[in-house]
């Protein structure tokens, strides 16, 4: 697949407002849409990964919201219009309700999903 809408693409995770849709676009790249309620912490769904920190980059651009990511080196702030690289290691946390796309490598990005379902339970 090459291509995909919001609607088409399937849901990875949800619950408590969070909701990760995912879809492998060209083999080797995998597009995410993404939504965090306001006050959304991913760093307890990191504990365990290298650093406690999310190990995949991610190249996007955020639609809506506020959201602060935390890095080894400092955090960083993001709005609502802005497109981002986010390099490896660092956790979002959701400063107003927010809703991004992001485009990342697939296996790394697997990965991070995968452990973060774990978490979850």
């Amino acid at each position: 697949m090459t291509a995909t809408t919001r609607n088409d693409t399937p849901i990875a995770i949800e619950g408590g407002g969070v909701e990760l849709r995912m879809q492998d676009v060209g083999g080797e790249m995998t597009v995410a849409f993404v939504r965090f309620p306001q006050g959304t912490d991913m760093g307890p769904a990191m504990k365990g990964m290298p650093e406690d920190l999310c190990p995949c980059p991610h190249w996007g651009y955020l639609f809506k919201g506020r959201l602060k990511m935390r890095t080894q080196h400092g955090d960083e702030i993001y709005e609502a219009g802005q497109a981002f690289y986010w390099p490896p290691g660092h956790v979002p946390e959701a400063l107003e309700d927010c809703e991004y796309i992001d485009f990342s490598p697939t296996k790394e990005f697997n990965d991070v999903v995968d452990h973060v379902k774990a978490q979850m339970g």
